[in-house]
């Protein structure tokens, strides 16, 4: 078994023996949770709880309150280490492996000495490879935007039609408005079918595995 910790002496080494123990009843996987975030400034609480809620949305299993503290079987850890994946997110990866897994809490503590490596401009960093790592959505965002700026040249097209025919509109505008909207619509749809094959040659190119054996019934028996 292999155990990952954080170097800064924040996270509850004491808990390392109950990881243990959940290892030999059967778990292969232990998360270290964060009970709480009280040693947090409220700026740092608010943008951790905005970045779990949004991994989630995108579709990411990633673990609340969980960094790099945890354990792992060392079939586990052969499963991770097979992914061929050249940028690793370990804190979205870990949970693909699947395997029995459960957590411990525990209370982090405040930092002796230092300042913490991951100010703000970091943080967005980490974000952003964790998006960018386990989810297309982003890509088919671009179909909504494209949709909706169509709709709303429908609707423009109407309007500025009607302004015409009441002569309230200056030369040329009602037809510049139109092109805008419609043109500009259309290509995000366009888009968004690019998109589409680029999300699917994503998610080929990381040659994630489509299942993960956990037993083998028959050479069990």
């Amino acid at each position: 078994m292999i155990v990952s910790i954080d170097a800064d002496l924040q996270d509850d080494v004491s808990v390392i023996e109950e990881m243990v123990d959940k290892y030999h009843d059967g778990y292969e996987v232990v998360y270290g949770v964060r009970n709480n975030r009280d040693t947090d400034s409220a700026a740092k609480r608010m943008s951790a709880e905005a970045f779990y809620k949004l991994m989630k949305w995108l579709g990411s299993n990633t673990i609340n309150n969980h960094a790099d503290f945890r354990l792992m079987s060392r079939r586990a850890v052969e499963t991770l280490v097979a992914m061929p994946e050249v940028n690793i997110y370990l804190r979205g990866m870990v949970p693909l492996v699947g395997f029995a897994n459960t957590n411990v809490y525990y209370k982090r503590a405040e930092r002796l000495e230092g300042e913490s490596k991951y100010p703000i401009g970091k943080m967005i960093g980490l974000a952003l490879e964790g998006i960018t790592s386990f989810s297309v959505r982003p890509l088919r965002l671009i179909f909504h935007v494209g949709l909706i700026a169509v709709l709303i040249s429908i609707v423009l097209i109407i309007k500025t039609l009607v302004d015409k025919l009441s002569g309230v509109t200056d030369p040329g505008w009602t037809s510049m408005m139109i092109s805008i909207w419609f043109i500009g619509g259309v290509q995000m749809l366009c888009l968004s079918i690019v998109s589409e094959y680029i999300g699917k040659i994503f998610s080929e190119v990381k040659r994630r595995p489509r299942f993960i054996i956990e037993k083998n019934l028959l050479k069990d028996k």
